[in-house]
């Protein structure tokens, strides 16, 4: 019986192209003024010299600096400091109204039965919990944060890790083969199954399938008894 479902977010409930066409690029086009206006903030002064650390440059000036951020964004690199800086510049874009959470209208109608019917929700993502929480904070569909239980994010470990899974269920009060994981990762779904949680891919955008995992193109779809 399914008692919690861990979903990711890319793909599976927000379209792809979301990330990659609009909060990328908006976060590449207001970087460089952001950092420079915040270099002296406490917290951005402590993400710039985590970029220094990462470069092994730890006097790198500001436009050392700046170009390697930029560097990051377009390689689509999962570095520490880059995400938190592009959540604080997100943050911004999202309350100037500049956009808003793309949510499949499917998915989100699926979130809140299931919300309703008392399955915990929970997410992991490769975006920090708080690129997480601004995206629902600021949802096609308002404010949907009071529909998942929980945030996880790559502290936990990398996406296709077994062990992060694992260290996932050690966190939440439910057993391994209760929780669903929704994904359009084969990779990540194959270390979610290896962990002992069932799995179901989302296969949207045209994402590659695999026999190993029940899938479905839409949760109009979705029928618990098959999986």
């Amino acid at each position: 019986m399914i008692k919690a479902i861990l979903t990711d977010i890319e793909g599976t409930i927000t379209r792809i192209s979301f990330v990659k066409d609009v909060l990328f690029p908006y976060a590449a086009e207001h970087l460089p003024a952001f950092v420079r206006q915040n270099e002296s903030d406490v917290l951005v002064k402590a993400l710039l010299d985590a970029v220094r650390h990462e470069i092994a440059q730890p006097t790198a000036n500001i436009d050392i600096v700046i170009v390697s951020l930029l560097a990051w964004i377009r390689d689509d690199l999962k570095v520490r400091p880059l995400k938190q800086l592009q959540g604080l510049i997100w943050k911004t874009g999202y309350q100037q109204g500049d956009f808003t959470g793309h949510i499949y209208p499917d998915a989100y109608q699926y979130l809140q039965q299931q919300h309703q019917a008392g399955t915990a929700l929970y997410v992991y993502s490769s975006g920090s919990v708080k690129a997480q929480q601004l995206l629902f904070a600021h949802s096609d569909y308002g404010d949907i944060r009071s529909l998942f239980t929980g945030y996880f994010d790559t502290t936990v470990g990398h996406k296709k890790s077994v062990s992060s899974y694992q260290n996932i269920v050690n966190q939440i009060p439910f057993e391994p083969h209760e929780v669903l994981f929704l994904s359009d990762i084969i990779e990540e779904l194959d270390a979610a199954k290896h962990a002992g949680l069932q799995t179901l891919q989302l296969w949207r955008d045209n994402q590659a399938q695999n026999q190993n995992h029940p899938f479905i193109t839409s949760f109009e779809q979705f029928d618990s008894e098959k999986i």
